[in-house]
């Protein structure tokens, strides 16, 4: 870089680069602020974004960097992989997608703090250094193999439900303390490249073990863990290589990611240890019109609900992961359009946990334009529901389950719930009677104010807004 600039500039540049990564810093906090909101989250993401670009290319003009061709190269092809994963990328495929780049994340930072110990002599490393090349590499090494498992599970091609076997927690445990202890031996004595590699393979090895037995029900609050484990391991890798934007914002990734955790487990009234070690859920969705015992159930169709809704004051719509696989969204606003015209008041109540990811359904419902002022959150919308004529559950399942309030014996029990069942109706939109995500019957299904649409959401949203067209003929 030192062809490029007068050799006068390079006194002022030390202090330039932490001015400008102070700045780039700043914007990545008040970006995260803003996605706390969905009005928000679009500027939130655009300044963090930008805080990112300035970051880079600052980065860029420090001295110790390789060759600017492969620097290149590398913005260019990896740019190219990220417009054209972003462009072509199903909704329902969103999660994998935030999966796919907690892994690569957590990757880079173990690469980033490898190459970093290869480049230089031993002998220049602290012990408070080598501890961090061993925590980046354990921690990146873990969200890779994580990363991917999770993936394999969002898609498909990795069993939903929990795959346990016996002693599993125990060997996770020994194999975890084993690890920090070999980080130990490995400050002590770096030269030895055995301990590295054994490191490396127990990390990868782990990450492997510690999510297969997760089932498919906790795949949000796995997505939002593995996302802090790539700040966290970031974070190391900066301390690494002496550079504060990575310190700093691995720390701001690594702490959101647990914040959201932890919203994420009290939405599902569940704690941290019970996610990673209770094998829950990974039911699935599909299937035949079948279901238990001798509970009856009411079957209705489009003009029924047509009728409903037209004439009902206030209609809300839970949406949930049927909704996506469907890709829905666009009819769902116009159903809701048709209906406001006819002077009904239509909300949406999200789940915290609604669909496959957090904020999965509003990300969803943005995609359709629907405004922000119509989304509320399952505190808003709770109470409203007992004023409410007619609710239409689009997709969603375990997230409207009254057994989580009312049966004690249920495994959701205590998990907040949208109270749908205080409603004057509800209508659930289904392909089958087969249970969701957490592998247990809704007793919504047999409320006799319950009935249920069957097919593809899509498809029946289509012949229910037919159906209104034709109540004005």
């Amino acid at each position: 870089m030192s062809q490029f600039l007068p050799e006068v500039v390079w006194g002022y540049l030390p202090g330039f680069i932490q001015i400008m990564y102070l700045i780039a810093m700043s914007l990545f906090i008040i970006g995260i602020k803003r996605l706390g909101s969905p009005a928000t989250a679009q500027s939130g993401n655009k300044l963090a974004s930008l805080g990112m670009l300035i970051g880079v290319v600052v980065t860029l003009l420090d001295r110790e960097i390789v060759s600017l061709e492969l620097i290149a190269i590398g913005l260019i092809v990896g740019s190219v992989i990220g417009i054209i994963a972003a462009k072509k990328v199903a909704m329902t495929s969103m999660p994998e997608l935030v999966a796919i780049f907690n892994g690569l994340g957590g990757g880079a930072s173990a690469l980033v703090a490898w190459g970093e110990f290869n480049r230089l002599e031993t002998g220049v490393f602290a012990y408070s250094d080598l501890t961090a090349v061993g925590l980046s590499v354990l921690i990146g090494a873990i969200t890779f193999t994580g990363s991917l498992i999770a993936f394999g599970k969002l898609n498909g091609t990795v069993s939903g439900r929990p795959i346990t076997f016996p002693g599993q927690n125990v060997i996770n445990i020994i194999l975890l303390i084993a690890s920090l202890v070999l980080i130990g031996f490995f400050v002590v004595n770096p030269e030895s490249e055995m301990i590295f590699w054994i490191i490396l393979g127990l990390a990868l090895f782990l990450g492997i073990i510690t999510v297969l037995p997760i089932g498919g029900a906790d795949m949000p609050v796995v997505i939002s863990l593995l996302n802090s484990y790539s700040g966290i391991a970031a974070a190391m890798a900066g301390f690494v290589v002496n550079n504060n934007l990575l310190i700093i914002s691995g720390a701001l990734v690594g702490a959101a990611g647990l914040i959201l955790t932890n919203i994420m487990c009290k939405a599902m009234n569940r704690t941290l240890l019970n996610v990673l070690f209770g094998a829950f859920g990974g039911g699935s969705d599909g299937g035949d019109n079948t279901y238990s015992g001798d509970k009856s159930i009411r079957e209705t169709f489009a003009d029924d609900v047509a009728i409903q809704c037209v004439y009902a004051k206030k209609v809300v719509i839970v949406p949930g992961y049927g909704l996506a696989v469907a890709q829905a969204q666009h009819v769902v606003k116009e159903v809701a359009a048709l209906l406001e015209e006819k002077g009904v008041v239509v909300k949406y109540g999200i789940h915290p946990v609604a669909g496959r990811m957090p904020g999965h359904m509003n990300v969803l419902l943005a995609e359709a334009d629907i405004s922000y002022d119509l989304l509320y959150d399952m505190d808003q919308i709770n109470p409203e529901f007992e004023s409410t004529d007619v609710v239409l559950v689009i997709g969603a399942n375990d997230v409207v389950n009254p057994a989580a309030r009312t049966n004690p014996g249920s495994p959701i029990y205590g998990m907040p719930v949208l109270n749908v069942d205080n409603a004057k109706r509800t209508v659930v939109f289904k392909r089958s009677m087969n249970p969701g995500f957490a592998g247990i019957e809704n007793e919504l299904f047999y409320n006799d104010k319950n009935q249920m649409f069957f097919g593809d959401a899509k498809k029946s949203l289509q012949a229910l807004a037919t159906a209104i067209k034709e109540l004005d003929e």
